[in-house]
């Protein structure tokens, strides 16, 4: 099926229909779409499109403009009534109508008055279809008179009187704004005893002696002509009863007062309104604005109730100190009683204001224009309300419908035009009035009679572009009368669309509602009505959707830190993409911190106000995607501020202080520290520290300190900077508290006792005069307390004591005030001496070669005279056992700490004699030396020999030599030497092992094996076992004979002919190679070269014109000199690289001319084998040879 949409048309039935069921049916009258192009072509009766105001205040100063505009087709023409009769402009030459409009206007500015063209007027716009007419607007123009000039007499008040100073401004038009200033133009203070009526006048709950003043001038502006008017001023002067002596009280009449009330406390009486209850009226939609001023001693307090009801809460407010209530937007729902209430601590008052809210007509429905084509049924339905109801009133083309030409098509039904069978002469303009005593509505609705075939108004061939997923809309707008059908069609072939998927709207729009790719495509829409058809094609593109596929994510930063959003966007290729960063919805910043890259915000430098939600906006011409993350910026507290000192005694303090803004980080903590002014300036110590949620603290102090206090706030971030210091605040002198600490006797000669301590600083004072009572007596004795008080000191010296006698000591901290609690007594010593005696019965144990113990019996304490600090043992090597003579060492010290009576004797040399003796040790020093004690080590396995050398290798043989080992540590024995082959894969032979005597320092090994390397194994023995060893690698030299054979076959004739021909040969295969490489061709064994990169075929030299060397395949390098051991030690050689040699027993590597070119191809090895190990193996020219073929 084809999915179409049909008109709703129906004949008015015949008989009686109720209005309900009538209004139900024609209710699809025509609509006119907006399209400049259709207006133009179509009849169209006038219609009123702009007017000037129902009342119309003018400038009198300027030239009068009544405004009135209309269109129409055709155009329409104008005219005017003034006061209900025409008003022929013609016949006024200050009087001309702007050209292609209704406007008027009337030239006063170069003569006539303005007051001549006071009245009402009303515009007609006129055309072939019917009249429209615009409201009755009243035209007067604004007045500001003057103020009557009157004589105001000084006013004299006794202090707390009540005072109205009126100002009564002259009537003018639009009333003005009334404001009361002094002579230098600065407006007066206003407050809750002080206010200015809703009337005008200024009130006084009650007056005081500084509202004394000769300039209260009341001021009225008048907007609309923007003048300013002024009342003479007031003088008022206050004064105290006080002031008035019996004399002046006497002479005075009572009518030179203001009033006559004392200036005792009194309860409340309004000013205004007067009496209890009074009447307000107010139109809707008005601000309804109620006013109660009460005067009385204290001042009082207004506020405000409504009986029975509440006040609407989003539309009241409080003005002029809670003296006004105004409610805006009025209705009749806000009808009722209003009470003000005026109270002050005598007593109440309460006033009731009856409030009723009147309504001039509002439209519940205003008439329609109506296109209708002939035979068409419709209505037009004006309906108002109002308070009290408004009566409603017909006009057709400007004139009472009663006495305008009858159409047979219309019936008129109170507030409703009914219509029926229509034809073209039934268009006419129709004017409802509705009207009551607070004013009028006037409409005007045409009714336009159409008949005109379809017309598709949206543009032919037009393209839309969809976003796939989303709804997609194809605009058919037409118009025609009667009122066309549509259907719409896809594709060339004219397939119908189906009601299922798509959506047909009553504008004609076609609606799919969820667009996917296969509804691309081209879509015909058809317009169809009895006068005819039109349709139009349009085209449907779906694109991708954009995503967003990295969104930005939630942040916290530090301030000044750096911080970047990514937001990486897919799209659709066809589309432009742009991608904007927004900051709260807005544009970021205009500040170079904001760095705006492809798919990244970096802030640079983060501050409080870089806080917020920052949105990454994805735009294309057909869709918009976002999102958005939130910044927040968190910092250390900024510092508390407004520190406070209160509860101020003599041992404690209250402070208090504001914290600082937390910078979007939790406080943690408060840290709370102290400065004494007199005793540490500038020295800031830790008092306390309380919890975050704590704004206060009570704070111990201590006495006699100039307190000043700093607080610091800390969260997860860090510290605050210090705040301010508070006020200073200085507490009483007491006794001190507390003793000096750290109290000691220690003599620093035998003969005296030096007492010390660690002095009180000055906040430990607690007062002036701090001084110290050092007392002392000996403990085992019956003495009484010797005393002394010092001050400034932290020690003091007790001469004439015995030795190291034990005392017993106090020290007691005293000021002006008086003494510390008594303290407790410490135990000291007077001074020590030397020891009397050295420890007896030492003897030594020895352990091993290198260990040994010592033993010896504990010295008398009495005879030690001082701290026992340990004992001291003196050691040294005093000769060796091997070598007779005495030779004196250094001297060791070992340290044995407190009473031990042995100790052990480490890092001993075996075979050695020793010395010892011991001593015993107190805080003045040693005492005397025991007799020396001797005792020798045993033997130990020597060192390893100092140095191992092999000598003059030959073909068979290799001499060592080397020198004793520097620690032999006993009787060498003998020497052990082990030496193995090492054959060419690195392997190592069997091991043969050699002793060989002690008194021997050079060996010569026989036997051996040519070319060969071995390695040795060379160490001592005594006779308590072997020492370490040395290791060392040589090889024996190559055979001579072998060697020289080589060298006479690399110099027969045969071998040079034979190399010479194969250069040759080499030589020619190369020329054809370059031959055929110039001619595109490729040489075969080219090809196999670079497949396989044979490491054994090099290319000619080109510098001497020879072939390179050829090699075996493990030659890559020349041969190194020499080789290489575990010990570092090498055996070298010390012939030139360029001879023989090296490789073979002396054969001189000199050669004749022909040789020399056979010395291309000598056996010198490119590489040594892993180890650095000669090979076993003499190299021959043949081997280069075999490498040829």
């Amino acid at each position: 099926m084809q999915l179409k949409i049909m008109p709703k048309r129906k004949r008015l039935p015949a008989g009686r229909v109720p209005l309900i069921l009538f209004l139900c049916q024609v209710i699809s009258a025509l609509e006119v779409p907006l399209d400049p192009k259709l207006l133009e072509d179509l009849v169209q009766p006038p219609t009123i499109t702009q007017q000037s105001p129902k009342d119309y205040i003018i400038d009198p100063r300027e030239n009068i403009v009544i405004q009135c505009e209309a269109k129409g087709k055709p155009p329409p023409s104008f005219s005017w009534t003034q006061n209900g009769t025409h008003f022929d402009i013609d016949k006024d030459p200050l009087v001309t109508m702007k050209p292609d409009s209704g406007t008027l206007i009337i030239n006063i500015m170069s003569e006539g008055k303005a007051e001549t063209y006071e009245g009402v007027y009303q515009c007609t716009a006129r055309n072939e279809r019917g009249a429209a007419i615009s409201n009755n607007i009243v035209v007067r123009p604004s007045r500001s008179p003057l103020w009557t000039k009157e004589k105001l007499e000084p006013m004299t008040l006794q202090n707390g009187q009540p005072l109205v100073l009126p100002c009564r401004p002259p009537v003018g038009l639009p009333p003005p704004i009334i404001f009361w200033m002094d002579n230098s133009f600065q407006r007066l203070p206003q407050s809750e005893r002080v206010s200015q009526g809703l009337n005008g006048d200024l009130y006084f709950s009650n007056v005081l002696p500084e509202d004394t003043r000769e300039d209260y001038i009341c001021y009225a502006r008048f907007n609309h002509t923007q003048t300013i008017q002024q009342k003479q001023p007031i003088s008022v002067k206050v004064i105290s009863v006080d002031e008035l002596n019996d004399t002046i009280a006497a002479n005075l009449s009572d009518t030179e007062f203001y009033g006559a009330k004392s200036n005792r406390e009194r309860p409340p009486t309004f000013l205004t309104p007067e009496g209890n209850a009074s009447n307000k009226e107010e139109l809707r939609g008005n601000v309804l604005s109620l006013e109660c001023i009460a005067e009385g001693l204290p001042t009082p307090v207004v506020y405000w109730i409504k009986e029975d009801g509440t006040l609407p809460i989003n539309r009241t407010f409080y003005r002029n100190f809670q003296k006004t209530l105004q409610i805006i937007q009025v209705s009749e729902a806000d009808s009722g009683n209003y009470q003000c209430i005026a109270k002050n601590a005598l007593g109440a008052i309460h006033h009731t204001i009856s409030v009723t809210v009147k309504a001039a007509p509002y439209w519940i429905m205003a008439p329609q224009n109506l296109v209708l084509s002939p035979g068409e049924d419709g209505a037009l339905i004006c309906r108002a309300n109002g308070n009290p109801k408004p009566t409603i009133s017909w006009l057709s083309n400007g004139v009472p419908i009663e006495i305008a030409p009858d159409d047979p098509s219309r019936k008129i039904d109170g507030d409703t035009i009914i219509f029926s069978n229509v034809q073209e002469r039934s268009s006419a303009v129709y004017q409802c009035n509705a009207s009551n005593e607070y004013g009028y509505l006037l409409a005007n609705a045409f009714v336009n009679v159409l008949a005109e075939p379809p017309r598709i108004l949206t543009s032919a061939n037009a393209h839309y572009q969809v976003i796939a997923n989303r709804p997609a809309f194809l605009d058919c707008a037409f118009f025609g009368s009667p009122l066309p059908t549509i259907e719409w069609f896809k594709g060339a072939k004219g397939s119908p669309l189906h009601e299922d998927i798509y959506v047909l709207h009553e504008n004609g729009t076609l609606g799919i509602p969820v667009a996917q790719k296969e509804s691309t495509g081209t879509y015909t829409c058809v317009a169809k009505n009895k006068l005819g058809m039109a349709k139009n094609e349009v085209n449907l593109e779906i694109k991708d959707p954009t995503r967003i596929i990295k969104q930005p994510e939630y942040a916290v930063v530090q301030r000044g830190s750096t911080v970047s959003f990514e937001c990486k966007v897919k799209h659709d290729h066809t589309l432009i993409l742009t991608v904007t960063w927004l900051k709260d919805d807005h544009e970021l910043p205009s500040d170079g911190r904001f760095t705006v890259d492809k798919d990244q915000l970096v802030i640079a430098d983060v501050g409080d106000d870089d806080g917020g939600t920052y949105t990454c906006v994805a735009n294309t011409t057909l869709d918009t995607v976002s999102a958005s993350a939130v910044l927040g910026v968190v910092d250390v507290p900024d510092p508390p501020f407004d520190l406070e000192l209160t509860d101020q005694l003599d041992k404690s303090v209250q402070l208090s202080w504001t914290p600082g803004d937390d910078n979007n980080s939790p406080i943690t903590k408060f840290i709370i520290e102290y400065e004494d002014a007199m005793h540490e300036a500038g020295l800031w110590h830790y008092q306390t520290e309380v919890p975050g949620t704590q704004t206060r603290a009570q704070l111990k102090l201590s006495p006699y300190v100039n307190y000043s206090f700093r607080v610091m706030a800390e969260n997860s971030l860090g510290r605050s900077l210090p705040s301010q210091p508070s006020e200073q605040y200085l507490t009483k002198a007491a006794e001190p508290d507390k003793n000096p600490m750290t109290v000691e006797g220690l003599g620093s000669e035998p003969d005296n006792l030096v007492i010390t301590w660690k002095p009180l600083n000055g906040f430990e004072s607690n007062g002036p005069g701090l001084q110290y009572k050092v007392s002392w007596r000996q403990k085992d004795g019956d003495d009484e307390w010797t005393s002394v008080v010092v001050a400034n000191v932290s020690k003091y010296i007790v001469s004439g004591t015995p030795t190291f006698v034990p005392y017993l000591i106090k020290v007691q901290a005293l000021n002006d005030v008086g003494f510390a609690p008594e303290p407790a007594a410490v135990m000291g010593h007077s001074g020590e001496d030397l020891p009397m005696v050295a420890p007896r019965n030492v003897h030594v144990n020895v352990l091993n070669g290198t260990l040994a113990e010592v033993h010896w019996d504990p010295v008398p304490l009495k005879s030690i005279r001082g701290h026992l600090q340990g004992y001291r043992i003196y050691y040294w090597k005093a000769q060796s056992s091997s070598k007779r003579n005495r030779r004196h060492m250094e001297k060791k010290i070992l340290i044995f700490q407190g009473s031990k009576t042995h100790g052990m004797l480490p890092g001993l040399e075996p075979f050695s004699h020793y010395v010892l003796n011991v001593r015993v040790v107190n805080g003045k020093g040693e005492g005397p030396a025991s007799p020396d004690k001797d005792f020798n080590t045993p033997e130990g396995v020597p060192s390893a020999p100092s140095a191992l050398k092999i000598v003059n290798p030959t073909l068979d043989s290799l001499t060592l030599e080397w020198d004793p080992p520097r620690h032999p540590n006993g009787i060498l024995t003998e020497y052990t030497l082990k030496y193995q082959p090492i054959n060419s894969t690195h392997e190592l032979g069997p091991l043969i092992d050699l002793k060989i005597p002690a008194n021997k320092t050079r060996w010569t090994l026989k036997n051996l094996n040519f070319s060969t390397r071995y390695k040795f194994y060379f160490y001592a023995q005594t006779s308590a076992g072997s020492g370490s060893q040395i290791t060392e690698e040589a090889v024996t030299t190559v055979d001579e004979a072998m060697a020289s054979r080589q060298v006479d076959i690399a110099t027969q004739g045969w071998f040079i002919g034979l190399m010479c021909a194969v250069a040759l040969l080499i030589l020619i295969l190369l020329i054809v190679c370059f031959i055929r490489r110039n001619k595109g061709g490729k040489y075969p064994v080219k090809e196999k070269e670079d497949a396989h990169a044979d490491p054994e075929i090099q290319p000619m030299k080109e510098d001497d014109g020879t072939f390179g060397e050829y090699s075996d395949a493990e030659d890559h390098k020349p041969l190194k000199k020499g080789s290489r051991t575990p010990s570092d030690r090498t055996v070298k050689k010390e012939d030139s690289d360029d001879s023989l040699v090296d490789y073979g027993e002396g054969v001189n590597g000199q050669f004749n001319e022909d040789g020399s070119f056979i010395g291309q191809y000598s056996g010198k090895k490119e590489k040594e084998p892993a180890e650095g190990n000669e090979s076993s193996e003499a190299p021959s020219p043949v081997n280069a040879m075999n490498s040829f073929v």
